[in-house]
């Protein structure tokens, strides 16, 4: 799907506040409501709205530590880790990358006897390096608009 310029700024709409009315999206975009409300249907059906979710202050459920750790998995352990992560309810997002360390996680935990406990489940699947996240230097940074240059 083509986007235009005034679907990045629906999109830059609902990315701000994915619960305002398509009236208030209207204003700001310059069309009618009906017309907000038929470009996103077009682009949730496309694809380009996956869904819309709801941000936690993970601090204020009890986790007061954010850390970054990063796994380099053993030969052979790699399936059976993928497979073990998803049960882990610290882990927030999980990604497969690429150099020396092939799992880079994002995982919040109540206190450092936490974070104990959650090495110690990981270290039967690979070496892993724990960073305590101090800040969070960019939340929600909009979407990249189509840079692409024309000649």
């Amino acid at each position: 799907m083509q986007l235009d310029a005034v679907n990045w700024k629906i999109l830059e709409c609902l990315q701000k506040n994915s619960r305002q009315s398509n009236t208030e999206i209207a204003k700001f975009v310059g069309i009618s409501s009906p017309a907000v409300a038929e470009r996103i249907r077009k682009m949730e059906d496309a694809g380009v709205i996956e869904g819309y979710n709801t941000q936690i202050s993970y601090y204020e459920t009890g986790h007061q530590l954010k850390t970054i750790i990063t796994l380099r998995v053993f030969m052979g352990r790699l399936k059976p880790f993928l497979e073990k992560v998803t049960t882990f309810k610290e882990v927030v997002n999980c990604y497969r990358v690429t150099g020396n360390e092939n799992i880079v996680m994002e995982v919040v935990l109540k206190n450092q006897k936490h974070l104990g406990m959650f090495i110690d489940q990981l270290i039967t699947y690979g070496e892993t390096k724990t960073q305590i996240v101090l800040s969070n230097v960019v939340e929600n940074n909009p979407l990249v608009k189509d840079t692409t240059i024309k000649s």
